[in-house]
């Protein structure tokens, strides 16, 4: 009777921290949208694109149609892979993901059967944490690192809403050649060069940024993208790839498919 008991109030007591999680992700998803910046709606124009390098006036002529508002708010769902290191087994995930335009943040759920984890970027600050079996602190990482990292995947996923990769107070595109430029992007005390790679089409389909991948240490992150559709009269990928480098071999960790995105709704699923 006793031990009947006992299993009862644990598994009671996890499903009240669990409920307390999840309610605190909502709250974590309402405060990201509150910081939301209150603009007049802005629209793109062909004519904003005088004077950037070729392959990226390509990518913006097939990404976005004249007269398109600038996107404040996206929400998403995702499926996929994901492993935790190169010699270990990809495991099934799935995930939610909420972004604000201005000022730059994101805050990311993805959950496995055997880990949760929340990725973000909220007000100039970045935290990334895992959770074993939904409830055991593996992994916190914060400081002036996690701030980079994060704000470089914030970036790098900027192509679900073309209209931030407009020139702007934090956004310069440099040439290099026909199907590549560099993106460097500045905020607050923040700054990094991230290359981009297009095809002829115009698509995006590789980033590459010099990322921290444990304390003290960088390495290369390459982002790759592909499965372009139409979504809000906005071309986006559907699927995309993020990969650790190290010398010559590249170690895909995360593979997602996207199975939902809307724009201009700040609230949580």
């Amino acid at each position: 009777m006793f031990f009947f008991l006992l299993i009862s109030l644990l598994l009671l007591a996890g499903w009240l921290f669990l409920w307390r999680m999840e309610a605190n992700h909502r709250n974590d998803v309402d405060a990201l949208f509150a910081l939301s910046e209150e603009k007049p709606i802005k629209r793109f124009s062909y004519a904003q694109l005088e004077g950037l390098p070729e392959p990226v006036q390509r990518y913006f002529k097939y990404a976005l149609k004249e007269g398109q508002p600038y996107v404040r708010y996206v929400r998403l769902k995702h499926k996929g892979q994901f492993k935790t290191q190169p010699d270990k087994s990809w495991v099934p995930i799935e995930g939610e993901q909420y972004f604000t335009a201005s000022p730059p943040g994101f805050i990311w759920k993805g959950r496995t059967t055997f880990f949760t984890a929340h990725d973000r970027f909220v007000n100039g600050e970045g935290n990334l944490t895992v959770r074993l079996l939904h409830l055991f602190k593996m992994v916190d990482t914060e400081g002036l690192e996690a701030d980079e990292a994060e704000l470089q995947r914030w970036v790098s996923e900027n192509f679900w809403f073309p209209t931030n990769l407009l020139p702007g107070p934090f956004v310069e595109w440099e040439a290099i050649d026909r199907n590549t430029a560099k993106l460097n992007y500045a905020y607050k005390h923040l700054s990094f060069s991230m290359l981009t790679r297009f095809n002829e089409k115009g698509q995006i389909i590789r980033v590459e940024v010099e990322r921290y991948k444990e304390p003290g240490q960088k390495k290369t992150w390459i982002g790759r993208a592909g499965a372009y559709e139409a979504f809000d009269e906005m071309m986006i990928p559907t699927f995309i790839e993020a990969v650790w480098k190290e010398d010559t071999e590249e170690y895909p960790y995360a593979r997602f498919e996207l199975t939902h995105i809307e724009y201009g709704i700040p609230e949580s699923y």
